[in-house]
């Protein structure tokens, strides 16, 4: 069929407007896995007893914040969780110490050591939050003390001749007090869950749980639950970070069932069937922290130290810091100018 010359100038006009198709990519192939029988004895098994010698001479940080208002007791938890005063209350506190206009940070640094292995924990409060009048963007000065030490990891990172092994004083696991009200989360605790679940691992505990029959237990954590989903808040295990069926599975048991824990503190200890327990002295008898038919105190302590502590810390390293620092390597990200404060304007003794 004939085309006249408008008409073969309309198709050249349209074949210009449409771009030729981008190929694809080359996307390299993933090595083949072939399951291979050894005709002897290697030792590829002993890499792990290499990594556990290797932690036992280095020892590791682990960084914990809590965050609440004064009374909740997480002083007295925190003693309890490691069994030693590493508090800031217990370090040199003074009793006339009045709650202060604003919120501030406190860290205090120190060495515990179990079975030859040694960690050097550091514990973060924050007195001042939550216990002024207007409480409005009360977690800010928490946020910006998170972001400062990812800020101080980064510089660390970037640097032409960096440290063999660079100071890790990043967040790895903030304890979040809700006061034991059995009615319904407040305002600032869902505040200050949304912006900070972003950037840190947030486990929430109910403080002081023994202040509550234990149908009002039940029926509050099932509240507090609805209250973080209906509101999209994620805390610590996040369901997006599972590495596979059988984390998947042990983590949800936790967020289902678990979370949050209702605990009850205490670094004093009674004779209870003539054994020392550790327990809170009532009116009404001992209430045993470590003893689940009490309070879940000891749920608390393995999922934090005893099977979470190292996912903890990766999830610090490879989401929370990841996202901040593509940020700041990108323009910036949005991200407010960053000066990262002098080690003395935080309190610490490391």
């Amino acid at each position: 069929m004939f085309k006249g010359p408008v008409e073969s100038k309309n198709e050249a006009t349209m074949s210009e407007l449409v771009p030729e198709p981008r190929q694809k990519p080359v996307v390299p192939m993933k090595p083949m896995g072939i399951n291979t029988s050894l005709l002897g004895y290697i030792g590829i098994d002993t890499i792990i007893e290499q990594m556990r010698k290797k932690t036992m001479k280095t020892g590791f940080d682990f960084n914990i914040m809590v965050v609440g208002q004064s009374g909740l007791g997480k002083s007295t938890l925190v003693n309890t969780l490691f069994k030693s005063q590493v508090s800031r209350k217990s370090s040199g506190w003074n009793r006339e110490e009045k709650i202060p206009k604003t919120v501030e940070i406190k860290a205090i640094g120190h060495v515990i050591e179990e079975g030859g292995v040694k960690m050097k924990l550091t514990v973060i409060d924050t007195p001042g939050f939550g216990d002024q009048i207007n409480n409005e963007n009360c977690w800010e000065p928490i946020e910006k003390y998170i972001n400062e030490q990812y800020e101080k990891f980064l510089k660390e990172e970037v640097n032409i001749a960096r440290k063999k092994r660079i100071p890790d004083t990043r967040v790895h696991c903030c304890l979040y007090f809700i006061s034991p009200t059995g009615h319904s989360l407040r305002p600032l605790d869902l505040e200050f869950m949304k912006h900070l679940s972003k950037v840190v691992n947030i486990i929430p505990v109910i403080a002081k749980a023994d202040t509550m029959t234990l149908e009002e237990k039940t029926e509050f954590k099932q509240r507090v639950r609805k209250e973080l989903e209906v509101n999209g808040i994620e805390f610590y295990p996040q369901k997006e970070f599972d590495e596979d069926l059988e984390d998947k599975t042990e983590n949800d048991k936790i967020r289902q069932e678990s979370m949050p824990f209702a605990v009850v503190g205490s670094d004093k200890e009674y004779q209870v069937n003539g054994k020392r327990v550790l327990g809170r002295k009532t009116p009404w008898g001992i209430i045993e922290v470590e003893n689940l038919n009490h309070c879940e105190f000891a749920l608390l302590r393995d999922f934090v130290i005893r099977t979470h502590l190292q996912d903890l810390k990766e999830v610090t390293h490879n989401i929370h810091y990841e996202t901040y620092r593509a940020k700041r390597l990108n323009g910036n990200g949005g991200l407010p100018p960053m000066t990262v404060e002098t080690e003395e304007n935080h309190e610490s003794n490391l």
